[in-house]
């Protein structure tokens, strides 16, 4: 039996995904997904991204075997690792990375994890890393999209620690850990792509 996932929201949002990534990233270096889900976009990022290498994760080990299967034969994906960003280490992380991804992570797990994230990625990006992360966002300067308030009553309905966050208070955990956003990008469906770097001194 085929062990691979399907997420046709994955499946859609990869283009505009590797678009944007396109723009904001050097030629090379090393990639670190956390939330990989189904493995679709370890598999299509980073096809897209030629001389990267691709680490991607996943909290739940029941995802392992579909993010492999997506990614067999991928040279520049590396066997894909469990993770919990809650972890005062993450073992299996190299070091240093000079990107980390996140997609649809923040809104479908306990607030805890965003400031877990946070402090991951202030431990694990080179100096000049960005952390990116994908997802909706409620912001205090644009209405929100009626799609999205009922995409949130439906996460917290499911989970009453789930929930589209506000951007401010996400942006209040990166900062706490020594983060900035540096750039918002509009993406279709009303998600967003935000660009987080360390802060300057």
């Amino acid at each position: 039996m085929d062990p691979r996932r399907h997420s046709p929201a994955a499946e859609r949002n990869g283009p505009p995904i590797l678009a944007a990534l396109h723009r904001l990233l050097p030629p090379t270096g090393v990639m670190l997904e956390i939330a990989s889900g189904t493995g679709q976009h370890a598999a299509f990022l980073s096809e897209g991204l030629a001389d990267w290498q691709w680490q991607p994760s996943d909290f739940d080990t029941a995802s392992l075997p579909s993010i492999s299967a997506w990614c067999d034969g991928l040279a520049r994906v590396r066997p894909p690792i469990t993770l919990n960003v809650l972890d005062a280490a993450w073992p299996g992380v190299p070091a240093q990375v000079d990107a980390i991804y996140c997609a649809n992570m923040i809104h479908i797990a306990p607030w805890a994890c965003t400031a877990g994230l946070m402090r991951g990625a202030a431990r694990h990006l080179a100096a000049e890393g960005l952390l990116i992360t994908y997802g909706p966002y409620l912001l205090d300067d644009e209405p929100t999209a009626p799609s999205n308030l009922a995409f949130d009553e439906d996460l917290r309905a499911r989970n009453a620690s789930w929930g589209i966050r506000r951007l401010a208070d996400v942006a209040a955990e990166a900062a706490t850990a020594g983060l900035r956003l540096r750039e918002r990008i509009d993406m279709p469906a009303n998600n967003k792509l935000l660009v987080w770097a360390r802060l300057t001194r």
